[in-house]
């Protein structure tokens, strides 16, 4: 990779200045030169280190040095609390964490027998101390460490060694180890070349992901660098104000996002077009006109990400179907991909071709994994169990889910339901855990109810739970949009809130079936608490607001 593609840029940071460019050459020697510095310093095959930051340049180095020796990566998501941060440094036993300064007071009074490296420059710290801030404190400079290449050579790391131990925080609340050999890691990206797209050297990519989740390091990194692709890094949340300029300057080929970010893109910009404007309105429902109005509109959101793009990777949280329907319609180069990180994570997908994307579908299972459905209904629905390559080591130092996460033959039980279509094209119905037994016994997945709910005017989502034999569906409007549709004051649409979700549910209702009708709505006034890759924490609710009731109740 290094060799191939030399003295071309591998990354940037937005807005940083072309001093902070990195080559891929300036990749390899620095990644060499860091495990040059850590042999030095006794870490040896099997070691584990932690990296805990924000997605920047020295992330990967960091990285690629530390599984060069044949040691364990052990990626943390940045937006983990202290407690689960310091939970996983000593759970996964690692001797090391690479971090930066956000991030350090996190863990600033961790064991004084952890290695800390500082990731803004890559220097070993071996204590901040009373007289010196995190950021400032001096150090071992790992860069400029004697490189022993044929040393780290020698050591070759088999491709079923395991290379990063990653700990999930999903929404069921439990935090596990997810063990991915060097063959987890990179079949996904190998395979993406093939089938999803042919990436061209020199492309422009940018980065907004956490490079600590696997979707984003498999198919946003280590696809990328494979491919010899200009990556740039955001270098912050990706708010609008920081994205859109980023989008303009950047003008990216390849950008991969989780669907919060688009779904927020339609409802904000489009949806109020097609719902609001009632000549387009109804332009749209005419067979060969419509199709014209939706591929003007795709052409203007490509405008809005920079008018190159060729591939826009939606994952890590089912993607909402009208908002698909509308990417279908407009032409627009989306691709959706189905995976856990105990799947390193490509379990199914399609590529960016209008051709291969089927609304309502992920797309076509890959082509090495062997892919069941467990306990099918009547309906050909079934949770998804998955054997193949891309398959985890398993659960670090937890046999008993492990035996409770296998099937007797092997198959790696995911917990999410499934259908396998045609052209062995697998669409995702919701989670096991997350099914709701209806009073004849009948299968109710919240996630279709919430789909019903979010096409609403002024909802920005919903969560759909059990609750006293009923369902509840707890709803978050966007009050700011309904003031200034109803042309209200904002005081006036909190007061307007309630009789809306009711007529809401009324609405919802109507379109279900008579043992999955919504019992109960409440308005959801704070956001909801979310994982890292944006998924609602479902356990929380509803007995975070029960919570809340409670302490009112006891004041």
């Amino acid at each position: 990779m290094t060799a191939r593609y030399q003295d071309r840029i591998c990354y940037r940071v937005f807005r940083q200045g072309d001093e902070n460019d990195m080559t891929y050459n300036q990749l390899g020697w620095y990644s060499y030169a860091v495990a040059s510095y850590l042999m030095d310093k006794g870490v040896k095959k099997g070691d584990r280190i932690a990296i805990f930051g924000e997605s920047c340049p020295n992330w990967m180095v960091m990285y690629l040095g530390i599984v060069m020796l044949g040691a364990i990566a052990v990626p943390i998501l940045p937006d983990f609390s202290a407690r689960e941060a310091k939970f996983i440094i000593k759970d996964s036993g690692s001797i090391g964490v690479c971090v930066n300064t956000k991030q350090y007071q996190k863990i600033a009074d961790i064991s004084p027998d952890l290695m800390v490296f500082r990731m803004e420059d890559l220097v070993h710290v071996p204590s901040s101390g009373d007289d010196y801030t995190f950021d400032k404190a001096p150090g071992f400079a790992m860069k400029s460490t004697k490189l022993r290449i044929n040393d780290v050579k020698a050591v070759k790391p088999a491709e079923n060694d395991i290379a990063s131990l990653i700990y999930t925080s999903g929404t069921t609340g439990s935090s596990k180890g997810v063990e991915l050999s060097h063959m987890n890691i990179l079949r996904g990206a190998d395979l993406a070349t093939d089938v999803y797209i042919s990436l061209k050297p020199g492309w422009k990519a940018l980065s907004i992901l956490p490079m600590s989740h696997v979707y984003e390091f498999t198919i946003g990194q280590v696809l990328t660098l494979l491919s010899g692709l200009d990556i740039t890094f955001l270098g912050k949340p990706p708010a609008v104000s920081i994205l859109l300029p980023a989008l303009a300057e950047v003008r990216p080929h390849v950008m991969l996002s989780v669907p919060l970010l688009i779904e927020k893109v339609y409802r904000s910009a489009v949806l109020p077009v097609l719902r609001d404007n009632q000549k387009i309105g109804k332009m749209i429902k005419m067979p060969v006109i419509g199709g014209f109005v939706y591929r003007t509109i795709g052409r203007k959101l490509m405008t809005t990400f920079g008018h190159r793009l060729k591939f826009f990777g939606i994952g890590g949280a089912p993607l909402d179907g009208e908002v698909e329907r509308f990417l279908h319609k407009a032409h627009f180069p989306y691709a959706i991909g189905y995976g856990l990180t105990e799947t390193s994570p490509l379990v199914a997908g399609c590529g960016s071709a209008h051709s291969r994307q089927h609304p309502g579908y992920i797309g076509e299972i890959v082509a090495d994994d062997d892919v069941i459905l467990l306990n099918k209904n009547e309906e050909g629905v079934g949770e998804i169990a998955v054997k193949g390559p891309n398959v985890m080591r398993g659960y670090y130092n937890n046999p008993e889910l492990n035996k409770e996460s296998f099937t007797e033959d092997g198959y790696f039980k995911t917990g999410d339901l499934g259908y396998i279509g045609k052209h062995n094209r697998l669409a995702i119905r919701g989670r096991v855990k997350t099914m709701i037994l209806g009073p004849g016994g009948e299968n109710i997945y919240p996630e279709t109810i919430e789909a019903i709910i979010n096409s609403q005017s002024f909802v920005e989502e919903s969560l759909v739970v059990p609750e006293n034999g009923g369902l509840v569906a707890l709803i978050k409007l966007d009050m700011n949009m309904m003031a200034e549709k109803l042309k209200i004051s904002a005081q006036e649409a909190q007061q307007e809130a309630q009789k809306y979700i009711k007529a809401i549910r009324n609405q919802v209702n109507s379109e279900l079936s008579a043992y999955s009708k919504i019992s109960d709505v409440q308005l959801q006034e704070e956001p909801f608490d979310r994982t890292p890759t944006q998924k609602i924490k479902r356990f929380l609710y509803p007995k975070k607001k029960a919570k809340a009731e409670e302490k009112n109740d006891d004041k």
